[in-house]
């Protein structure tokens, strides 16, 4: 009896690991009369990290929040874990561009929000807490509020407070866009590290194409008014990653495919006049 529930557990977990963790069926997305994106389909598998890159204005950061479950798409189905998306969900958080931190809480507060807001007790809370703090190396600055601290510390606060939930998936939305160059490669490569330690279900958004192809399993390229997949490219550059990476010839290569393939569309966005 104890062998067969085995082999049923284990057939359980093997289908769970085969469906993919997101799953995008003819997804559309409308605002008024202007269509943001169409008929948009793809799968994100477990403990895979996909890029989206594409001109501005193509529906990214759009796409991102529907995942989340905080826009409702207006076509189409967006499934997690075989689920509908309806909502905000369990096991889903998000880094923005621009921080999101709260002004009036310190840094060990803001890492708690998530926690507080899924009942964890005090002690669980402030053990995450530290353990989230020292991981993305702000140990020290537990007390600090974040007008105090650096713009590329906000966002390692920002990260922490993500990791805190332990999601399933990681939605990044232009995280580093907000940070000076040099700050943007250190975040970057403390990204990679992290994820290698604690890998999950991650969708990267990002204008920049060298990030896209460092962080990337994948990279979907989306393209057009509305837009669509125009191609979903294979990073098959070895993990783990770091600073070498950059210069592997494949790295290049795959960097000069994904720019030829976006150059002529980020030419027509930017001159092109609204009517």
């Amino acid at each position: 009896m104890r062998a067969a529930t085995e082999t049923k557990s284990e057939r359980i977990s093997a289908s769970a690991e085969a469906q993919p963790r997101i799953r995008i069926s003819r997804a559309g997305m409308r605002y008024d009369a202007a269509q943001v994106f169409r008929d948009i389909d793809l799968d994100i598998g477990n403990r895979e990290v996909v890029a989206i890159i594409g001109p501005s204005g193509c529906g990214k950061t759009t796409l991102l929040r529907c995942i989340d479950g905080l826009l409702p798409l207006t076509s189409g189905e967006l499934r997690l874990e075989g689920e509908p998306v309806r909502g905000p969900r369990e096991g889903v958080a998000m880094v923005f561009q621009h921080f999101g931190l709260f002004p009036w809480k310190t840094v060990a507060q803001n890492v708690a929000y998530g926690l507080k807001l899924a009942g964890r007790g005090a002690d669980a809370i402030a053990a995450k807490v530290a353990e989230c703090i020292e991981l993305v190396g702000l140990a020290g600055f537990e007390h600090y509020y974040p007008w105090q601290i650096s713009g590329g510390m906000q966002q390692r606060c920002g990260l922490a407070r993500a990791l805190a939930v332990e999601p399933r998936v990681l939605l990044m939305d232009e995280p580093f866009g907000a940070v000076d160059a040099q700050t943007r490669e250190i975040l970057q490569f403390e990204l990679l590290k992290i994820w290698e330690m604690r890998p999950t279900t991650m969708v990267f958004v990002t204008h920049s194409i060298e990030e896209a192809v460092l962080m990337g399993d994948r990279i979907v390229v989306l393209k057009g008014r509305p837009s669509t997949v125009h191609e979903v490219v294979e990073v098959d550059l070895p993990r783990p990653r770091e600073r070498r990476t950059l210069t592997l010839p494949r790295f290049a290569q795959l960097r000069e495919h994904v720019w030829s393939t976006l150059m002529a569309e980020a030419l027509r966005a930017e001159y092109e006049v609204r009517k």
